[in-house]
């Protein structure tokens, strides 16, 4: 069956929405433009639930535009005072995540994996390289080439980086995760910052190579990629 299902943003986070189920997984997509700190608030009850014993669970999240900054990075790679940014519409927030300065806004596709990691590897680092994969993997149904950069985590391709990562884990179950960047107008907003203080690349969109489905829609072609890439892995 389709394990993945729509859901309405919780308001309150008390209130979990109806979910389908796979072998290994439950996927979750957020129907809408979600707020940032209403998916993290949601996030941490499911990292409850994952830590509790209830399956590894996946978020998939088009926020709403939003400027996050991760324990690794300071507001120096902020380019944009925000005042300024709070008159374009775009929030401002410090995370627990690790990693720098990012952008997360509509045409992008956030992927939340909250996962047990004592299911499948105690390694944090193999962890980040298989979120690489997925995507990478994602990008090839597309016949555009993803890769990784020696040092650096996320994905890369010819016209500039289309994948950032960034997750927290706690008691070895992981939130925060990955986001990918679908349509053009998702890196129109990355001028206001210098995107995981990397000076040396640009961003780019997987629009960039022809025409793509609703962001939201990629949800699908990432669920499949992540049982491939994870799937086998609990027990």
């Amino acid at each position: 069956m389709d394990s993945t299902q729509a859901l309405t943003p919780p308001q309150a986070v008390n209130a979990p929405p109806l979910t389908a189920q796979s072998k290994n997984f439950r996927f979750l997509v957020a129907e809408g433009l979600s707020g940032y700190q209403e998916i993290w608030d949601y996030q941490l009850k499911l990292h409850s639930e994952v830590l509790a014993g209830e399956p590894d669970t996946v978020l998939f999240v088009e926020h709403k535009p939003i400027v996050t900054i991760g324990k690794a990075g300071g507001d120096d790679h902020l380019l944009t005072s925000p005042d300024r940014l709070r008159e374009l519409g775009i929030d401002l927030v410090h995370t627990d995540r690790g990693g720098d300065i990012t952008y997360h806004g509509p045409g992008q596709l956030v992927i939340y994996p909250i996962f047990d990691l004592r299911r499948r590897y105690l390694d944090v680092h193999r962890f980040l390289r298989d979120l690489e994969e997925v995507a990478i993997r994602v990008m090839a149904e597309y016949s555009v080439e993803g890769y990784r950069v020696a040092g650096r985590t996320g994905v890369w391709t010819e016209k500039g980086k289309i994948a950032a990562i960034g997750v927290h884990v706690k008691k070895w179950v992981t939130y925060h995760g990955m986001a990918f960047n679908v349509k053009r107008e998702a890196v129109t907003n990355f001028q206001h910052i210098i995107p995981c203080g990397i000076v040396d690349g640009g961003v780019a969109c997987l629009e960039d190579w022809g025409e793509v489905c609703a962001t939201l829609e990629m949800a699908d072609a990432f669920r499949v990629k992540i049982e491939k890439v994870f799937g086998g892995m609990n027990g």
